[in-house]
This record gives C-alpha cells, sequence and structure tokens, in this order.
C-alpha cells in the first residue's frame, strides 16, 4: 500500500531522478503540509542521496528558532504570507546544505479560517541556491482537509521540478 498516490510517486521519482544527476540537494519548510512534501520524496526507494532535511514548523517559535522568520512579521501578517513563505524558504536554504528549498504555509481547515485568510489559502516558497532565484505563489485550493494538503504537495513538487529544470 503506497501512501500517496501514484501519480505524485511518479513526480517525486522523476524529481529525485533529475537532482541526482545535477547532484542538487532539497529541503523543505512545511507548516500545514506538516512534513508530507518530504514525505512524498523519501516514500521513493534512494531518496537519501537527494533529500537533506526537512523543517516542520507549526509553531511561531518555531519558525523564528529553525527558520530565522522575523518575529516582527509575523505578528503583522500572520503565519500565512507570502512573505513568511519566502522567509521559511530562504531560511530552510540557509540553515541547511540544500541547493532548492520548498515552502508550505496556510490554512487546510476545517477550522482557522478568517475573512481575508480563506480555508484552502496556502502560499508556498521557493529559494534555489544555485539560480539565487526567490519567490512565493498564493494558492487556492479546494476539498477538505487531506486535499488541500495534497494539492499543497503536488504544486510544491512541481515548483521543485521547475527549478531543477533550470539548472
Amino acid at each position: 500500500m503506497a501512501l500517496f498516490p501514484e501519480h505524485l510517486l511518479s513526480l517525486a521519482a522523476a524529481i529525485l531522478n533529475e537532482a541526482r544527476k545535477k547532484k542538487l540537494k532539497l529541503v523543505s519548510a512545511e507548516s500545514c503540509t506538516g512534513g508530507l512534501i518530504m514525505a512524498c520524496l523519501t516514500e521513493v526507494p534512494g531518496s537519501s542521496d537527494v533529500v537533506d532535511r526537512g523543517y516542520i514548523s507549526y509553531s511561531y517559535d518555531s519558525k523564528i528558532k529553525e527558520l530565522g522568520i522575523d518575529r516582527a512579521l509575523l505578528e503583522r501578517t500572520g503565519a500565512v504570507s507570502d512573505d513568511v513563505a519566502l522567509q521559511m524558504a530562504t531560511g530552510a536554504l540557509a540553515a541547511s546544505k540544500a541547493d532548492i528549498a520548498i515552502s508550505a504555509t496556510g490554512i487546510a481547515g476545517p477550522g482557522g479560517a478568517t475573512e481575508s485568510k480563506p480555508v484552502g489559502l496556502v502560499y508556498i516558497g521557493v529559494a534555489n541556491g544555485k539560480t539565487g532565484k526567490s519567490f512565493a505563489v498564493k494558492n487556492l485550493f479546494g476539498g477538505d482537509r487531506s486535499a488541500v494538503r495534497l494539492e499543497t504537495v503536488e504544486t510544491a513538487l512541481n515548483f521543485i521540478k521547475r527549478e531543477i529544470d533550470a539548472i
């Protein structure tokens, strides 16, 4: 029994193969996904030569301590923002030996939503140490908690693939 749908495992395997060819390492900083991005990658045998580490930073304190997120930013915007997603990715990259970092912070539901931050709102951050490119993207996914989290994993994996392809 696989933990993830076959299309995600195929995507993860393709990412690992391409990263391996280019001698790249990956890191994640995850909040709403709770480590599912790295779990999907490490579901593929042989991932240890590509995956450096993953941070699960659910609390403000962990975001500040492990990833160097600015406390004033968290207090101003909350954890679910493009700036926080970007700082999570750049912080994970700086704290690791990886070449590409991915982050995810959002509202998976069913609770925690506000009028301006609905269930399904997820920001994904990317930091590419090889190209110097970093960015965050706002996403609005539908469905229940599991659907939002799996859609976040798929979108994050696609971002990783694009960054590897750009090197």
